[in-house]
């Protein structure tokens, strides 16, 4: 990874910390925006998810995730780094938002607990 000597954080620029060729092909790194990423390949589809830039942990959980660009693998060599490190990068412009969780609707909640409390009383 590539650090800005001056502050001692990453400096901006899209960088691949980590890729494993081959069949299933996968990493993770920097987006050139700041945010992390990870890729993996499977059933012949390679997915990338970009990760909130402010993520507090090495290991990102799904929550994390705020956006998603996949695509089939027909005309890429995944034994070639260099042509996957392309491909990646090429799809991360083309990552889709993934829409933040709602959160449980409070009413669906109550009725809920109200039909068990009907069924503890013997109503």
């Amino acid at each position: 990874m590539v650090t800005d000597h001056t502050s001692g954080f990453p400096a901006p620029g899209f960088t691949v910390e980590d890729v494993t060729v081959g069949h299933y092909a996968h990493g993770f790194g920097i987006a050139e925006d700041g945010r992390p990423f990870a890729f993996r390949t499977v059933r012949g589809t390679m997915t990338v998810e970009l990760y909130r830039p402010d993520l507090e942990t090495a290991v990102p959980t799904p929550e994390d995730v705020v956006a998603i660009a996949e695509t089939r693998l027909t005309d890429i060599d995944l034994e070639d780094e260099r042509s996957i490190i392309a491909l990646v990068r090429d799809l991360i412009p083309q990552a889709i938002p993934v829409p933040a969780a709602a959160p449980p609707d409070a009413t669906t909640v109550r009725a809920l607990l109200a039909r068990f409390g009907a069924v503890i009383d013997g109503r």
